[in-house]
């Protein structure tokens, strides 16, 4: 007879790395992958064009560009496939559940969004015990400040 594991409800505070008072609170299953955080991140800053990313764990010691150099990265299957930086040892993020990330409370990491615009955010773990409520995750908890346009327009040439 085999026993599933209960999983439980991560929460995660989402905040724009160089405006960091705009933020999304964002709960998901531990059963759910990075790849769902992603696209809950997607949805919750009101992106509509889809583009590369990439997850940074840095180690704890690390500082400065250290701290992305020697980081644990998961990215999008897709770059995966091409793997541009082969020096660089990478995972899956569709394939990676937030379970099997140990996560702690109050441990931060970093979401890279669209390599060529890089949308930098940094991710705050709030919670790792949460109760499983009804309806379907990853849930948008909370909202603060407006989404930046994804793309800034450039001044009319004719000016």
């Amino acid at each position: 007879m085999t026993t599933s594991k209960q999983t439980s409800v991560y929460i995660f505070k989402v905040a724009l790395r160089d405006a960091k008072r705009i933020w999304r609170r964002i709960a998901l299953r531990g059963d759910q992958t990075l790849d769902n955080l992603h696209k809950a991140i997607f949805e919750a800053f009101d992106r509509y064009d889809e583009h590369l990313y990439s997850f940074y764990f840095p180690k704890t010691e690390s500082r400065g560009r250290d701290r992305w150099r020697d980081a644990t990265e998961y990215a999008h299957p897709y770059f995966l496939e091409d793997n541009l930086f082969g020096e660089r040892d990478l995972h899956n993020a569709a394939m990676t559940r937030l379970d099997e990330l140990n996560l702690e409370n109050k441990q931060k990491f970093d979401y890279l969004f669209d390599f060529g615009d890089s949308w930098w955010h940094e991710i705050t773990v709030e919670k790792t015990d949460g109760e499983i409520e009804k309806g379907r995750y990853p849930k948008i908890l909370e909202k603060r400040g407006d989404s930046p346009p994804q793309y800034f327009e450039e001044e009319d040439e004719e000016e």
